[in-house]
């Protein structure tokens, strides 16, 4: 199965760069974004995860909506992007349940930075998809991590996809390397471990090479904007010709409990 999803939140990262954005046009961006990956999917017949901030579902409760309807899970994605308690964990999931109207199963953490097991099952969450099993310099150093999914403290931890050698097959990947390269990692991935969870954000189906406005170097805002539609597109294509079948990660997970 391949479960795609969605990190929707305030777009906040140019903030890493030195530059200034306003809170609207952080929810508009991503509004934005979001709106173009669900017209993608519903084009090509997917169905997929969507860890929401509770700030970004706040101030874009259409988007929400659209989620719901269209039939997508919404995950947390904490309270914000930017800052982190421990409590955050559970009110962010109490308060997205209560946006919704569904109960919220799945939790990631901005940016993929650690958080504690036994913090993620008190909150009351199934599954935990925190984990980037790569070595990264400056961000990640999970290569002690299984690649696969597994079980901890309760929760069903589920790593990104990684290829055997542990090259990400995460959102810079897919903006960087050859669309026929990736495929091929992703294929490899898929063979070896039975399915794929990789992921995106909203904001990368949105120009980003304003030098002035983000600050960003050329290998974020690379294959940004019309081009990140346009290789979406033959991803999705890619994935429905493979006859690989699609879905959400809390479906994943609960045929795991079967």
């Amino acid at each position: 199965m391949v479960l795609l999803s969605f990190d929707i939140e305030e777009f906040d990262m140019p903030f890493e760069y030195g530059k200034t954005i306003a809170f609207e046009d952080q929810i508009g961006i991503s509004v934005t974004g979001t709106n173009q990956i669900l017209d993608l999917l519903l084009q090509h017949g997917f169905k997929a995860t969507f860890f929401s901030t509770v700030i970004f579902a706040q101030h874009a409760p259409d988007v929400i909506q659209r989620i719901k309807k269209e039939g997508h899970e919404l995950a947390s994605h904490s309270y914000y992007h930017s800052k982190f308690d421990v409590a955050d964990l559970a009110t962010s999931k109490k308060a997205l349940a209560d946006l919704f109207g569904t109960e919220i199963m799945g939790f990631r953490m901005p940016r993929m930075m650690p958080v504690d097991e036994k913090e993620i099952a008190l909150a009351g969450y199934l599954y935990n998809s925190s984990i980037n099993p790569t070595w990264l310099p400056g961000r990640y150093n999970n290569l002690n991590v299984s690649r696969s999914y597994f079980k901890k403290e309760g929760v069903w931890q589920l790593p990104a996809s990684v290829s055997r050698l542990r090259i990400p097959l995460f959102w810079l990947s897919f903006h960087n390397f050859p669309i026929w390269l990736y495929t091929l990692l992703a294929k490899n991935a898929y063979r070896k471990d039975g399915y794929l969870n990789i992921y995106f954000h909203p904001w990368e189906f949105t120009p980003l090479d304003n030098q002035e406005a983000y600050g960003f170097p050329a290998y974020v805002s690379r294959n940004s904007g019309k081009k990140m539609v346009e290789r979406f597109d033959r991803l999705l294509k890619w994935i429905n010709a493979n006859n690989y079948p699609n879905g959400t990660i809390a479906d994943f997970i609960a045929k795991r409990i079967e």
